[in-house]
C-alpha cells in the first residue's frame, strides 16, 4: 500500500471512529439541560411580571438572541479556520493553537454576553423576586451534570 493510500485509510478509519463516538454518546450521556430556557421560563411562568417587566424583558431577550446568533456564528466560522489549520498541520503547530485561541476567545465573548444578559434581566425584578431567580441561576450553575 502506497503511503498516500495507508494516508487516506486512516483518516477514513479515524473519521467513521469519530462518527461513531458521536453516536455512542448520545445514545450514553444524558442531554445536557438548558439552562437559558430554565431561567426564562422562571421568569415567563414562576415570576408575577407586570406588564412593564414583561415588556423590557421581551426586548432584552430579542436583543440577546441578535447577539447570541451572531457570537454562535463567529464560533462556527473559528471552527472552520481550526479545522483548516488542523488539515493543513497535522498537528498542534502555530496556525491550530491560533485557532484554539480564537475559538476560546470567542467563547468567551459568548459566555460574558450571557451573563450581562443574566445581570439585565435581573435589573428587571422587584426585590421579591431576585432572591427566587438568584437561586434558579446557582442551581443553573451548580447542577450534577448527570
Amino acid at each position: 500500500m502506497t503511503n498516500t493510500r495507508r494516508t487516506a485509510a486512516i483518516a477514513i478509519i479515524a473519521f467513521l471512529a469519530a462518527i461513531a463516538g458521536v453516536f455512542v454518546g448520545r445514545a450514553v450521556l444524558p442531554e445536557p439541560s438548558h439552562t437559558g430556557a430554565e431561567l426564562h421560563a422562571l421568569l415567563h411562568d414562576k415570576l408575577t411580571l407586570d406588564a412593564n417587566q414583561h415588556a423590557k424583558l421581551d426586548a432584552l431577550e430579542a436583543d440577546f438572541a441578535v447577539r447570541r446568533k451572531a457570537l454562535e456564528l463567529e464560533l462556527r466560522a473559528d471552527n472552520a479556520r481550526l479545522a483548516e489549520a488542523i488539515q493543513a498541520e497535522h498537528g498542534n503547530g502555530p496556525r491550530v493553537a491560533a485557532a484554539v485561541d480564537a475559538c476560546h476567545m470567542t467563547m468567551g465573548q459568548l459566555q460574558k454576553a450571557t451573563l450581562e444578559h443574566v445581570f439585565a434581566m435581573r435589573s428587571l425584578l422587584k426585590a421579591d423576586q431576585t432572591a427566587v431567580f438568584d437561586q434558579a441561576v446557582v442551581k443553573a450553575l451548580t447542577a450534577d451534570a448527570r
